[in-house]
This record gives structure tokens, C-alpha cells and sequence, in this order.
């Protein structure tokens, strides 16, 4: 029984409710993750709206989580996912058959170490990308395929709630990034969050009469149902392609973060806010109640609109799909790894003083191990338990610029490609990871060199074939002229084509 002596004095916020409106107002920084309280019935009615996913299906072998930067803060990774189900009442705002969905909404969010700065790059859905294994219903796990569309990775199994996992591993192995937090939101939590913040200003660059969504050209507030056909639409807009569907899915974010934030602790919008986004996600069993949710959110309250960006990954058409562009989409990858903005800045850097911001702009994105060094000693070991396959990873990393690649013998058969190397070739061993997106290192000490022995997870064509020989020092204009600042004007850059 609740201290009646302990309680707040009437008219003064409970700890709790203060807890978990403040992180709330944080909230939009990581697309509405965060809940707000006002008692402990309203906490216990939180934490039996969220949806948690089975953490069996991710990988056993991932990246390693990202070191503290040199301010002491860790950064933080969240795979942003929509799912385009029409179950569970979801068809009432979209139409369409029932059945698992696709996610063909993908962004994943860096959280700089700083806690200070954010980037969501966003995944185009037809993008082709090797999916690695993944766990199936029956407790079996698939073999890698490659050249498959990103977005059906959601669909492997054939869960009912998708396969949110199938995704994370897939992004894990196309970037080399730990996903810390995945979060998925259907048709009708994100309509319900729209009409929670009393809608959400955007600017539609044309009138749309198209495929059931009408749009009228201007600035205007939407909410619910016209809010999901702004993101949604496609035809109408451009060349009626996905790529421009994220600009506008990137403005509406920023306007969305924009209204959250300038609510600040306003309990009339937050806890609407707080109901509708917890009965809308489905997330990993990390952020799996409401006071975890509201600790993560917490902890993201000092970034600004100005200090959140979006970008999308450097893509080419490849017929009718998409293809990513080499060596931009490492050389992305690498900035976050490496936590660097994405003018190639450190954020530690960037907080420190105008002039050590300055000194990081004359080599922007540099790394001792930008280049690979040709007399490096590699040794590569096929465990795929695909015949020749070795020697198809050894002859391609000759072709990037590796000249000391010597072919060993077959090893045990492995899931995921391992990369072992010797104590002093750490930046080494990171370099030619690149090549083998998801691969574990680990250090050894009786290593001379790096040793890679092939998993199952090994795709060629995907990876290695495609792989560039060294990642250039300056900013790509893929990236550098991709890139939006959430506090854009709104009609700025909505379409593409």
C-alpha cells in the first residue's frame, strides 16, 4: 500500500509523471519513442500497450557495440521500421489484402556519442542487399541470399507481426553497425500519434489525385488519415518513385519532431501522445515498458531540430530496383562507425572549440585505415562449405588492392565470417571488414596478419565483388548534397525525378 505520507503535495507533478513527460518531450528525437505518466495505473496501462519481438531471431554474431566516444557518452543505433500490414485493422486506412507486410518504411537512427547530435539514414525498400540467415517459425535458420529487396526481409518466416529481427540482421550485416533498439510502427499507430500532436504541418509540392489519396498543393496541418497518405503516396509526386516518398517521409519527421518539442511538458498533448505511441510500436525486449522507453528517451533531451539530420543511403537505379553506390554507402557507414558527423566532423570535436572544428574540416572523414595496405598479409579460410568459394574471396581482394592474399585450407564450417588479426592490425582487420558486412572480429594474439575464414554468410556479388579498393577522404556528393537538416523549410526538396 502506497505511503500516504510520500505522496506529492496536491498540484505538484509526481517524480514519476515529471520522469516520463520529460522524456517524452525528448521523444521526437527518436520518431516518438518515449511515454509520458500520470500515476502508477497510467504506467501499468503503458506498459500493456507495447508489443515486444522474439530476441531469439537476431544473430548470434554482430558487430561489437560502439566504444564511448571522447565525451564519455556511447552512440546509440535504433532501426526505425513501418510496417505496411493490413491486419488487425490496419486495411480500414490503406486497403489492400491481410497477411504479413512489408517494411517499406527503413530508417536507421544514429545517436552520436555526445547525445547531442542525430542522423536517420533512410533504407530505400527496393534496395538489393544480401539477407543473412534468419530464424524461421520452426526454429530453423535460412542460408544467406543475396540480390534480394530489402524489404522483404520483414516477410521471412512469414510471422504474423513480421519479422523484425530478419530486418535488424540485415541492416547489421549491410552496414557493420550494432543495432542497439529496433522499434516497428504500423498504418494505425502512426495515424493515432498524428492526431495525438494535433497534427503536423507539411507542404505538398503539387495537387495529387492518384491510386485513392487526394492532396492539395500548399502548406497545411495533417493528422490521421491524410497524414499516412502524405508518407505513404508515391504516384503523384516526381517520378512516383519510393526515393521520393522518404524526402517527404524525412520533412514530415522533422515537422513531427518540431511540434513534439515545442509542446514541451504539456500533459494534454504528451499523454495522448504516450498512449497512442505505445499502443503503435512493437519493439525489441530492451525497450520492452514503459520507464525503459522513458530512460532511453531521457537520456536523448538535450538534441535540437537543428542538430538532427537525414540522409539517404547513396543508391543508383538498377532496372526496375535499387542499387547502393560504391565505395559512398561504406564511406556512410564508416562515418557512424567511426561517430563522425556527415560533413566528416567529430562531435566531440564540434563541442569542443571553433578551431579543433576547424582542424577536423581540413581531412574530413580521414582514417589511419581509409586505404588497404597492399603488403598486409591476409590469409583467407573457407569454412561455407561452398567449394571455391575461397578462392573467389581471395581473387577479389587482390582486385582491390590486396597483394599479399594467400588461399588456405578449407576450415570448420562457420554461420558468419570471422575475422581474426593480430594485436597491432586492429584499424587493418576494421578496414577490410568493409568487405564483409556483419563479419565478428576478434583479436589473436599468435595471428601474424589478418586471417578471414568465409561463413555461410558470405555473398560475393553483394559484397566483396563490389567493394571499392580504398574509401576516398572527401565527403561524397551522394551524401553531402543528400543530406537534410530537420529544421529545413518545410517545401524544400520533397520529390525526386
Amino acid at each position: 500500500m502506497t505511503d500516504v505520507k510520500s505522496r506529492p503535495a496536491k498540484g505538484t507533478p509526481s517524480p514519476l509523471r515529471v520522469r516520463l513527460a520529460r522524456a517524452a518531450g525528448a521523444s521526437a528525437a527518436v520518431l516518438v519513442l518515449a511515454t509520458a505518466g500520470g500515476g502508477a495505473w497510467f504506467y501499468w496501462h503503458l506498459d500493456h500497450n507495447i508489443s515486444t519481438f522474439d530476441a531469439d531471431g537476431i544473430a548470434p554474431s554482430r558487430p561489437p557495440a560502439a566504444a564511448p566516444a571522447p565525451g564519455g557518452g556511447r552512440p546509440v543505433n535504433v532501426l526505425v521500421l513501418g510496417s505496411d500490414t493490413r491486419d488487425n485493422g490496419n486495411d480500414s486506412l490503406a486497403g489492400g489484402e491481410g497477411g504479413v507486410g512489408n517494411s517499406d518504411t527503413a530508417m536507421l537512427l544514429h545517436i552520436y556519442g555526445d547525445h547531442r547530435h542525430a542522423v536517420g539514414v533512410s533504407i530505400p525498400r527496393d534496395t538489393l542487399v544480401t539477407i543473412p540467415p534468419c530464424k524461421l517459425s520452426n526454429g530453423k535458420w535460412t542460408t544467406p541470399h543475396a540480390n534480394q529487396m530489402f524489404n522483404s526481409a520483414f516477410t521471412i518466416g512469414e510471422y504474423p507481426q513480421g519479422n523484425p529481427a530478419c530486418t535488424q540482421n540485415t541492416v547489421e550485416a549491410l552496414t557493420g553497425l550494432r543495432v542497439d533498439h529496433t522499434v516497428v510502427v504500423d498504418f494505425k499507430g502512426f495515424a493515432a500519434m498524428t492526431e495525438a500532436v494535433h497534427g503536423v504541418d507539411v507542404c505538398v509540392p503539387n495537387d495529387v489525385d492518384s491510386y485513392g489519396i487526394k492532396l492539395a498543393k500548399g502548406r497545411q496541418t495533417v493528422s490521421g488519415q491524410q497524414a499516412l497518405d502524405y508518407v505513404r503516396a508515391r504516384h503523384g509526386f516526381g517520378d512516383g518513385s519510393d526515393i521520393g516518398r522518404m524526402k517527404r517521409q524525412q520533412a514530415f519527421l522533422s515537422s513531427l519532431i518540431k511540434k513534439v518539442q515545442g509542446e514541451g511538458l504539456n500533459p494534454a498533448t504528451l499523454l495522448p501522445l504516450a498512449d497512442a505511441a505505445t499502443k503503435s510500436l512493437t519493439v525489441d525486449p530492451d525497450l520492452g515498458t514503459a520507464m525503459k522507453l522513458a530512460d532511453f528517451a531521457q537520456s536523448l533531451q538535450n538534441i535540437k531540430l537543428k542538430d538532427i539530420s537525414f540522409v539517404t543511403v547513396p543508391w543508383r537505379y538498377s532496372g526496375e530496383r535499387v542499387a547502393l553506390v560504391h565505395p559512398d554507402a561504406e564511406q556512410l557507414w564508416n562515418l557512424l562507425r567511426q561517430d563522425d558527423t556527415l560533413d566528416g566532423h567529430s562531435t566531440g570535436q564540434l563541442a569542443a572549440s571553433p578551431s579543433s572544428a576547424t582542424s577536423a574540416s581540413a581531412s574530413p572523414a580521414a582514417s589511419p585505415s581509409s586505404a588497404p595496405t597492399a603488403d598486409l598479409p591476409v590469409t583467407v579460410l573457407n569454412g561455407s562449405r561452398t567449394g571455391g568459394l575461397g578462392k573467389q574471396a581471395a581473387d577479389a581482394l587482390r582486385a582491390k588492392g590486396y597483394q599479399n592474399v594467400t588461399l588456405g585450407p578449407d576450415a570448420t564450417g562457420r554461420r558468419t565470417t570471422l575475422i581474426g588479426y593480430a594485436a597491432d592490425q586492429q584499424g587493418a582487420a576494421e578496414q577490410l571488414a568493409q568487405y564483409f558486412p556483419g563479419a565478428e572480429l576478434r583479436a589473436d594474439a599468435s595471428a601474424d596478419g589478418v586471417t578471414v575464414t568465409l561463413g555461410r554468410d558470405y555473398a560475393p556479388d553483394d559484397t566483396a565483388s563490389a567493394a571499392p579498393s580504398a574509401l576516398p577522404t572527401a565527403i561524397p556528393t551522394t551524401i553531402a548534397e543528400n543530406t537534410r537538416s530537420a529544421d529545413s523549410d518545410l517545401c524544400s526538396d520533397l520529390s525526386f525525378g
